[in-house]
């Protein structure tokens, strides 16, 4: 016999969020992981808030809510609280009830951001590698380091002198400009929109855009992500991210490797390696000028001849994992936001997202 549609007028509900979601889903695993990283910050969320006042959006809830914004590409905060007011899975990972009213997207991003310019993101990061079971996935002597551009949210347009003389725009929403003839530089212009971006090329034949700068220390075992920053793009950006990066890596006096391409190739950077106990595995730039000599390096046969360094010189390919997650999937290739804090720690909250989706395979698979 053919079901006719009625439409259920019940005025109540008697099946849970918790019941609503699969009890295989992986949101789930993930979402346990996360819990206990955000308990070992409890500490952290009370000396950031005044004990006195109304209550504002818990900071636990604004934080998963940022990592669903990862997870499915969420283009904008709007979009973000659009799905959780009808996305029950949205809700049940954020912790709302199914009555609880979502908050308007200003009231979320101003809250958030707040999270994100106290270096929450970092501590988030830090939270999640420190629990046990993921402790047994990390490595504590082989690492590998390298950095990627994301674009600002600010046009070309917006490049102007920093002393006032340049002519905006032509009339109109996108008014036309002829930068023909004009010599441009981060040290005589600056951008209006967001005054912390740079102009950076990449490379030789390829176009100057307005950017930052991304960079991830990753353990060689799993391919796991234990630090990420974001700087001013510079040429010494890498190589000066890299040390900060490793300052801040509980190694005690362990020597260990560090893997990362020719960029790093600095012989100030390779010495200072080597004085912090740190073996330089990195990719030979033997580039050759125009007179036919070839470039000096500091990566001699005292690493290469190892049978280490041509595995790290493989395995840190893998950190192009990372950010190509972030670029795809988490919508990092341009950023949404802008300043260097608010940027910085969208782009770690990122990286904990993709540890996040790594983790419980790694544990469901015994890895270790």
């Amino acid at each position: 016999m053919r079901g006719r549609e009625a439409e259920d007028g019940g005025l109540f509900s008697y099946v849970s969020l918790e019941k609503r979601v699969p009890s295989d889903h992986p949101l789930r695993a993930i979402r346990a992981l996360a819990d206990e990283a955000l308990a070992a910050l409890s500490w952290r969320f009370d000396a950031l808030y005044s004990p006195m006042g109304r209550p504002s959006i818990a900071p636990e809830m604004l934080l998963r809510a940022s990592l669903l914004q990862a997870f499915f590409g969420v283009r904008s905060e709007r979009q973000l609280m659009e799905q959780i007011e009808y996305n029950l899975l949205f809700r049940w990972f954020v912790g709302l009830g199914m009555d609880t009213p979502t908050w308007h997207a200003t009231v979320f991003t101003h809250n958030r951001d707040r999270l994100l310019e106290a270096d929450v993101a970092r501590e988030f990061l830090s939270a999640l590698l420190s629990l046990e079971k993921v402790k047994k996935l990390l490595s504590s002597e082989h690492f590998s380091v390298d950095g990627t551009l994301i674009d600002a949210w600010a046009s070309m347009k917006s490049f102007r002198p920093k002393d006032g003389s340049g002519e905006p725009p032509g009339p109109g929403r996108n008014g036309e400009r002829d930068f023909h003839g004009e010599k441009r530089s981060n040290e005589t212009h600056a951008s209006t929109s967001d005054p912390d971006a740079r102009l950076y090329r990449k490379g030789d034949g390829q176009g100057s855009r307005l950017c930052f700068m991304g960079h991830v220390l990753m353990e060689n075992r799993n391919g796991l992500a234990v630090d990420a920053t974001l700087t001013h793009a510079t040429g010494t950006a890498e190589r000066e991210a890299a040390l900060a990066m490793l300052a801040r890596c509980d190694r005690g006096k362990r020597t260990i490797t560090l893997g990362a391409d020719k960029a790093y190739d600095i012989a100030p950077f390779v010495d200072e390696l080597r004085a912090q106990s740190v073996v330089p595995h990195i990719a030979v730039n033997g580039s050759v000028s125009k007179l036919g000599k070839r470039r000096k390096t500091k990566i001699d046969g005292r690493t290469t001849r190892h049978a280490s360094y041509a595995l790290s010189q493989r395995v840190r390919k893998r950190i192009e994992e990372v950010f190509g997650w972030a670029k795809a999937q988490a919508g990092m290739a341009k950023t949404k936001l802008r300043g260097l804090a608010k940027v910085g720690g969208d782009f770690t909250m990122r990286i904990v997202a993709y540890n996040l989706v790594r983790i419980p395979k790694l544990l469901a698979m015994g890895a270790g």
